[in-house]
Formats: structure tokens, C-alpha cells, sequence
């Protein structure tokens, strides 16, 4: 992965005069505190030919790339989309065919709702090598960053990971929620805040108390990040008095009634965990 000072070092053409095809690198970028980017990660960013981004990446981590380096930010939001998925993958095909060093940086980890897995499955199509340098997943950055546990041996031993943001044409149509609400004693949802009162309603309906602690983490693990706790009986309207806005982790169970015990320990111990003092509306349980 040497970069030679111009700037890069493209790959070679061959004898019959045609260039090989690069190597693609899905890229973990983490939660957004650039001291949790790998240092594989970050190492590829510093000798990438292009990087090709998400909108969560965060910018601190985005300064890390290579000056020299092409910048295409391919980034979706909800509602806000630079690119299609198909685009993306036909430009990761593209361009390898031109360099030999291209990163596909991720917010998070690749594979954890980062529709990594799609990317390399079509680029192994293309015949494309591929390489996979994990992240830490936000999932459980931002509880950890919030004081919060996702296992306890007091109050949970099992811990599911879900979207609260399908797509259509998926292989099923709808998640369901009535097997989430019994199938762990910890919840965590990715992309929950815009379905938030459909999702408590599926849940409540399903048998979990209107007590149930609940937990969103915004921004997790970075200098804003902002914490609402309260019951699913009440998080709705805690949402709506308090303009709480993705993109945020959701965290159901009784493992989030540590926060309250936690959320100055970072504080206390770290600078970068000084955000835990923005929390906003916190309830107590």
C-alpha cells in the first residue's frame, strides 16, 4: 500500500498493453470518533488512488485522506440521495479499472446495514478483488459512549441488532417485530427515528410494558452527540416536545436504566466524552 510522492501510483499496464484491475476496500470509518477509525483503515486512506464516502462519515476522519486523493461523496441520507445504490457499484467497478488503490468508506461498519455485503457481491461479479477492514459499529459505539451496556449478567444476557428503515423490493416484506419484542433482552435499532412511533406501537402491541426503558443516542461517540431517555410509553412524545432527529441508535430494554448510573464516567475520564453533558430531556425511569 506505498504511495509514491506524485501523489499515487496507478496501477500498471500489462505486456498485451491493458491496465489490471485494481483492489476495492469496503472501509469501516466507525461511529464518528476518529480515534476508533482502524489503523488499517486509516492507513488506506492515506495511500487510497480515490475514496469513495458516505454521508455519515464524519469530517475528521474525511481530513485523514490523501490530499492527492479523488473525493466522490456517494453519501444517502433519507430522502437525500447523492447517488443510487447501482451507481455506486457501477463506479467502484469503474474505477478499479483505472487505479489500484479504491476505498469505499462506510460509516460504521460495512457490513452492518451498510449494504457492504451488496457491494461485494457485484464486484465479485465483475471479477473485482476485493478486501473487507471492519469498523466498529455504531450499534454499540454510541450505547458505550452514553454510559449504556448491552449485556448485563443483572439484566441481559442476549442482545438483537435490527433496521427500523426497510427497503422496498427486499426479501421480506415487513421485520417482525412481534418476534424482536421476544426474542432478546436488549433491542438495538439503526435508522429508527423517522418510524420510531410505528416501531413502539409494534412493539408495545407485541407484549413489552409501556415501561420498558428506552434509550436514543444521536450523533454517538462524537463532541455533539445528545441522549433522550424514557418508556416506551413516552418516547414518542419526548421525540416531538424536544425536536430529537436521526440519525440516532435506539436502545430498548432494562439495560438502559445504567445510563443514569454512567453517563458521567466519560465525562469525567475523557474529553472527547464530554458530549455527555449536551443530553437532552432526560427521564428518569
Amino acid at each position: 500500500m506505498n504511495r509514491e510522492a506524485d501523489g499515487g501510483q496507478d496501477a500498471s499496464p500489462t505486456e498485451g498493453g491493458k491496465k489490471p484491475l485494481g483492489r476495492v476496500y469496503l472501509v469501516g470509518a466507525g461511529p464518528g470518533d476518529p480515534g476508533l477509525m482502524t489503523l488499517k483503515g486509516k492507513g488506506l486512506l492515506e495511500c487510497a488512488d480515490v475514496v469513495i464516502y458516505d454521508a455519515l462519515v464524519s469530517p475528521t476522519i474525511l481530513n485523514m485522506i490523501h490530499p492527492r486523493a479523488e473525493k466522490i461523496n456517494a453519501g444517502k441520507r433519507r430522502g437525500r440521495h447523492s447517488m443510487m445504490q447501482e451507481e455506486t457499484t457501477q463506479l467502484l467497478i469503474d474505477q478499479a479499472q483505472e487505479h489500484a488503490i479504491v476505498v469505499r468508506l462506510k460509516g460504521g461498519d460495512p457490513f452492518m446495514f451498510g449494504r457492504g455485503g451488496e457491494e461485494m457481491e457485484e464486484l465479485v461479479k465483475a471479477g473485482i478483488s476485493v478486501e473487507v477492514v471492519p469498523g466498529i459499529t455504531s450499534g454499540i459505539a454510541a450505547p458505550a459512549y452514553a454510559g449504556i451496556p448491552l449485556t448485563h449478567r443483572l439484566y441481559s444476557s442476549s442482545v438483537t441488532f435490527v433496521t427500523g428503515h426497510e427497503t422496498a423490493g427486499k426479501y421480506r416484506p415487513a421485520i417482525n417485530w412481534h418476534a424482536i419484542a421476544h426474542g432478546s433482552e436488549t433491542i438495538v435499532i439503526y435508522m429508527g427515528i423517522h418510524n420510531l412511533p410505528y416501531i413502539v406501537e409494534q412493539l408495545t402491541t407485541s407484549g413489552l410494558s409501556l415501561e420498558t426503558p428506552i434509550a436514543l443516542v444521536r450523533w454517538g461517540t462524537r463532541p455533539d452527540q445528545e441522549e433522550l431517555t424514557g418508556q416506551l410509553g413516552t418516547i414518542v412524545e419526548q421525540v416531538e416536545a424536544t425536536g430529537f432527529a436521526a440519525p440516532a441508535i435506539v436502545v430498548i430494554g432494562a439495560v438502559v436504566r445504567m445510563h443514569k448510573e454512567n453517563s458521567g464516567v466519560r465525562s469525567q475520564e475523557s474529553g472527547v466524552g464530554s458530549q455527555l453533558g449536551n443530553s437532552v430531556g432526560l427521564a428518569s425511569e
